[in-house]
């Protein structure tokens, strides 16, 4: 006796850790295009003052009070650079180990990054003097940093560079050499924008991630559902799925379970390449599922040359026994225009029965899929089975007739027949 319990707390679970996992990831990446993006900045920003120093070193003196020197380039753009290939290696390496990078590591990056122009700054304020190298353009690098902040997604670590790089602003023009003796409010005025820069740059990083959330949490449900069903599930339904949030969870149902079989296939492939079975068998079974799906049916499972269709779950659908019916006759149609059409002709066997099933996602911690179980499924299949001995192409239960009502004139009794694996014969029905 098989015995289910309801696990939806643990899927719950395993689809949170799901998530929680893409969206660090996602987030790494995107750390790393903030890094490359400060790196080709750095280099970028070099070569152009390299390259009017080559070409117009007077111009430059002139600026820098005649004491331009390289060094002082090199000096905080080569450990910048060095830093940030660091940071990127240890970022990489978190992504390939599937691991986050602490917290502290984080703002302890920030305040490195955002240092950095602090201290160019001051190497400025030493050659030029502090009114003009706070009127040059270093201030205006934290803004670099502090746009590039968004690509972290974190409100608080761009608060934090915005904060890092109004305090360091503010120190340098209040302590380091004043010359003249500094305004508070004038130099708080210009810090302050860099902290509500902080906090702009902070809300649109959140405003990404809200995106990025949105986005993964439909790439995991859209994920979760196709390892629970494969590949065998129509668009449509895996938006009905992704909306009702059905179909993982164990539980009762009335079904209507079809099994389909081409008979004779074995037979027929013996003479033909591996390609040709495979192109046959892919053209047959594609026209079938699209039926299946036009008449709310899905695949649970291929099996051979036949299949295990279900009507009414993992959704919910009226009228099952309906569906099925008019899907198999559907079904048998458009195979006799096929096999009009091709020198392969197949002959279908389809078997149809409804009642109860335990359907549920089953399977090791690794690999679950979605399936019915119980005597409904057996018994299906028992029908179908019964093709071969009426050779019929399409056969259905007492169930099913009782519940097509005066739908199914023309389903012919075949009487109380004898089926394997059961002690009493059952009424089978024959439909053409």
């Amino acid at each position: 006796m098989l015995v289910f319990t309801p696990w939806g707390g643990k899927k719950r679970e395993a689809a949170s850790s799901d998530f929680d996992f893409a969206l660090t990831q996602e987030i790494l990446r995107t750390e790393l295009i903030r890094i490359k993006a400060l790196m080709g900045t750095a280099a970028f920003l070099g070569a152009l003052l390299w390259t009017v120093y080559l070409i117009a070193p007077d111009t430059l003196g002139r600026v820098w009070m005649g004491h331009l020197k390289p060094i002082y380039l090199y000096s905080v753009l080569v450990p910048f650079i060095l830093f940030e290939l660091w940071v990127h290696a240890v970022i990489s390496r978190h992504i390939d180990l599937h691991h986050d990078v602490p917290k502290f590591r984080r703002y302890l990056g920030a305040l490195i990054e955002t240092s950095m122009p602090t201290i160019a700054l001051a190497l400025h304020m030493d050659a030029m003097g502090s009114v003009q190298a706070l009127g040059f353009v270093v201030p205006m690098t934290y803004f670099i940093f502090i746009i590039l902040s968004t690509l972290r997604l974190d409100f608080w670590l761009s608060t934090f560079t915005g904060f890092v790089a109004a305090a360091e602003l503010l120190a340098m023009a209040m302590l380091y050499h004043p010359d003249p003796p500094p305004d508070l409010f004038y130099n708080s005025a210009r810090s302050t924008i860099l902290l509500v820069c902080g906090l702009l740059a902070g809300a649109v990083g959140m405003q990404l991630r809200r995106q990025f959330e949105a986005s993964i949490k439909a790439a995991t449900a859209r994920d979760r559902i196709t390892n629970l069903f494969g590949q065998h599930v129509s668009p449509q339904v895996v938006e009905r799925l992704m909306l009702e949030g059905k179909g993982a969870e164990s539980d009762i149902r009335r079904v209507a379970v079809m099994f389909v079989d081409f008979r004779s296939f074995t037979a027929g492939a013996r003479d033909r390449s591996p390609q040709e079975v495979v192109d046959r068998l892919d053209g047959a079974f594609a026209i079938l599922v699209d039926i299946l799906d036009r008449h709310g049916g899905i695949v649970n499972k291929f099996l051979g040359d036949g299949f295990l269709a279900l009507f009414g779950a993992p959704l919910e659908a009226p009228d099952p026994a309906h569906r099925a019916v008019a899907a198999a006759r559907e079904m048998l149609e458009a195979n006799d225009r096929v096999n009009k059409a091709t020198q392969w002709p197949l002959r279908i066997g389809i078997g149809v029965h409804i009642g109860e099933v335990v359907a549920g996602s089953i399977g090791s911690p690794r690999r679950k899929e979605y399936t019915v179980i119980g005597d409904t499924v057996n018994f299906a299949a028992r029908i179908e089975a019964l093709n071969k001995d009426f050779n019929s192409q399409f056969l259905i239960s007492q169930a099913v007739r009782d519940a097509l009502g005066d739908a199914c004139k023309d389903a012919v009794a075949l009487g109380e027949v004898a089926i394997r694996g059961y002690d009493r014969p059952m009424a089978v029905w024959q439909l053409g």
